[in-house]
């Protein structure tokens, strides 16, 4: 029998999403479902239970609800999934035997999106490069690890955007990070709203500014007034090369959330 696997998931008002979410992933073998709830006002809770996930909450924000959900999973290889983003069907022994190679500490999925525009393609094109290349995956590439690599380097950090950036640069100081040749597809939500080039301008500024040094928090402000959601709360959704990743949702109610990934 392989090794358990414990997807975990961070929700806030994903009701619409998070039923089809674990239904995709339910009846792969050896795998728990672990829902971190972020104090979601719609029935993502109820529905996610309903489904045969276990659901703990967790202080709202990505960071924070992943690593609550680490701390509550029984697995020995932690997969930490969005809720809008879709598993392949035989991602579980795909995964064991990834992690079972020599030399790599992670892996994540090749990044698709589920829109038809050209210009996600080209997105695309770009995060599975540098997925590949620069061995960086984001947060809706479903990252995945040993329980025991995520506890040594000491989780995510609980930042209010950018943590799957950190978590990734941290982990390639371990080892490698290997890219699964095949798709975890996210929902085309983000870019739907403002646009595949403003979206993907305002990720590569907060990504820029993020590396030269400039606070999280700041980041995370600009991120949430470029977006058009008014003066910014705690925490929002990571960026990355080609999506907006952060907060746990995208609901305006939901805002005092934390990152994600792009």
């Amino acid at each position: 029998m392989g090794a358990l696997i414990s997807v975990i998931i961070p929700t806030c008002n994903e009701a619409d999403n998070i039923v089809p979410t674990v239904a995709r992933i339910r009846s792969a073998e050896r795998v728990e479902i672990i829902v971190a709830d972020g104090g979601s006002s719609d029935e993502t809770a109820a529905r996610a239970a309903a489904q045969g996930a276990r659901v703990v909450r967790a202080p709202r924000g990505r960071a924070r609800q992943m690593n609550a959900g680490a701390r509550a999973a029984s697995g020995s290889i932690l997969v930490f999934l969005h809720a809008d983003t879709r598993l392949p069907s035989d991602f579980a022994e795909a995964v064991r035997n990834q992690l079972a190679e020599d030399g790599v500490v992670a892996g994540a999925f090749e990044f698709r999106v589920d829109g038809a525009s050209l210009g996600l393609r080209l997105v695309e094109r770009l995060a599975n490069w540098r997925s590949r290349r620069l061995q960086m995956p984001y947060g809706d590439q479903a990252i995945f690890l040993s329980a025991s690599t995520f506890d040594e380097i000491g989780g995510f950090k609980e930042l209010p955007i950018m943590e799957d950036f950190d978590l990734v640069r941290r982990l390639k100081r371990q080892g490698r990070i290997s890219i699964l040749p095949f798709p975890a597809v996210t929902s085309s939500r983000r870019w739907k709203n403002l646009g595949v080039f403003r979206t993907t301008i305002i990720n590569q500024l907060v990504i820029a500014g993020y590396q030269v040094g400039i606070p999280a928090e700041s980041l995370a402000r600009f991120y949430r007034r470029t977006r058009g959601q008014g003066p910014a709360m705690h925490t929002l959704p990571a960026p990355s090369l080609v999506g907006i990743r952060g907060s746990c949702c995208e609901q305006e109610d939901c805002r005092v959330s934390t990152p994600g990934r792009g």
